[in-house]
């Protein structure tokens, strides 16, 4: 058997890492221009201020025991996207910012120059992780100082400044309430802008080094340090049997060649190959990566859609660029049915091309989205039973209950990183094979 093995992927593996790297610099420089900014607002609604807040300041022990923990901005701020990397508690890695404004040209500085949401740099303010650009603002370089802090149209800090962030609703010609973030200068308010995205252009684009684009990053590196590693054990070693994390790759790539490419794709598998390779190890590592709740790790890479949206978008074009004369014409004119059916299945058959990548993406997201969700969720019982620390028992309680619930859900979203990687490049390797497939019978046959 090893023999077997040693044969079939001596030869073939040296040049398809080579292959498999250069897919997987492409795959990820694509998303990280996509995967940027879109983290949630994780700011606390009047309605919200007051169920927390307490009325009665007479009593801090009465205040504290009307408290509420909300657990809903901490999970929402997780699994979003952030301009900097919390390292240790209060210790923050500074990311690179890039927004690019079309006739100013592209800004680069670093996020710890906006001090946590306190300053306005080169006319973009930092709301709650999100960059955004001050709308028609005066002074387009340099730092300004925001003095006091709004949320959700109320001030909260030095009432008497007259800078400072916030959100109020926003009412459309329907009548459907929208929150804007706006930012209050010397009197006067700037509307906040998000950059711009797919179905929402705006006056700027951002292509800054965000939380999410770092962790690709590095996961890149870390691939590309193994599948370098693996490479030269190969040529250091030919004809020997495979030990260490030389042995672990191969059983990686010879599963999905053998039990993924090979039966999906078909005899010309060895052409995507790479490609379906590529798109495994991302997936695989990132969702790996996004279990470790300690820096460099922790980013919620596959569980942010613009991640997810770019992956579908290369399958959607290697799928439809490789499709030959038979799979276009069972989309636009199926052979042996009546012209009738015909007429009626292509409409069908056109939406199905971008179906599929739809589900795809989906699917990543949905799937790992809900994982981190759900360990978060259990980890916010600590808090919600302890009463944010002010009660021992239910701190005890909160960690009994939750702690064995946290280690089974890792346990769990560790299958599910190695399960969504796989079914993720099954089905694509499904739909190339099903383009490229040769169709032998004849089209002038009368239907039965």
């Amino acid at each position: 058997m090893h023999r077997f093995l040693e044969k079939a992927t001596n030869n073939n593996l040296k040049s398809m890492f080579v292959r498999l790297t250069a897919i997987l610099v492409a795959i990820i420089f694509c998303a990280s221009l996509t995967a940027q900014e879109h983290g949630h607002n994780t700011n606390v609604s009047p309605a919200q201020t007051e169920q927390t807040a307490p009325e009665n300041h007479e009593s801090t022990a009465a205040a504290t025991e009307e408290i509420k923990y909300n657990p809903s901005p901490a999970v929402m701020h997780h699994i979003g996207d952030m301009h900097d990397f919390e390292m240790l508690p209060g210790m923050h890695l500074p990311l690179v910012c890039a927004p690019y404004v079309p006739g100013q040209g592209l800004k680069i500085f670093l996020s710890s120059a906006f001090h946590h949401g306190q300053k306005i740099v080169n006319g973009f303010a930092l709301d709650h992780s999100i960059m955004r650009r001050v709308k028609d603002f005066p002074i387009q370089e340099g730092e300004i100082e925001i003095e006091a802090i709004h949320a959700e149209g109320h001030q909260t800090a030095h009432a008497d400044q007259a800078h400072y962030i916030g959100h109020r609703p926003i009412t459309d010609d329907k009548g459907k309430a929208a929150e804007e973030a706006f930012v209050t200068y010397q009197g006067k308010e700037y509307l906040l802008e998000e950059a711009s995205k797919l179905m929402k252009p705006a006056s700027w684009y951002d292509f800054s080094i965000t939380k999410n684009v770092f962790s690709m990053l590095f996961g890149l590196l870390v691939l590309a340090l193994i599948f370098r590693s693996v490479t030269r054990a190969y040529k250091r070693r030919p004809d020997q049997a495979p030990t260490g994390l030389q042995n672990l790759m191969e059983i990686f790539v010879v599963f999905i060649r053998d039990d993924v490419a090979k039966p999906s794709i078909g005899p010309r598998y060895e052409k995507y190959l790479p490609f379906i390779m590529a798109l495994f190890f991302f997936i695989l590592i990132n969702n790996i990566f996004g279990l470790i709740p300690f820096f460099p790790f922790g980013a919620n890479v596959m569980g942010h859609i613009s991640s997810t949206i770019v992956l579908a978008v290369f399958v959607f074009l290697m799928v439809n660029l490789s499709g030959n004369k038979a799979y276009w014409g069972h989309i636009f004119w199926m052979p042996n049915v009546p012209t009738f059916i015909k007429i009626l299945f292509i409409p069908i058959e056109i939406a199905s091309l971008f179906v599929k990548p739809f589900t795809l993406l989906i699917r990543l997201f949905a799937n790992i989205t809900a994982g981190h969700t759900i360990i978060l969720t259990f980890v916010s019982l600590i808090f919600i039973f302890g009463k944010l620390g002010t009660s021992i028992g239910g701190i005890a309680t909160g960690s009994a209950i939750a702690i064995p619930f946290v280690i089974f859900m890792n346990l769990l979203e560790l299958l599910v990183a190695f399960l969504q990687a796989f079914i993720f490049v099954l089905l694509s390797s499904l739909y190339i094979g099903a383009a490229i497939e040769e169709h032998h019978h004849d089209d002038h046959a009368p239907a039965h």
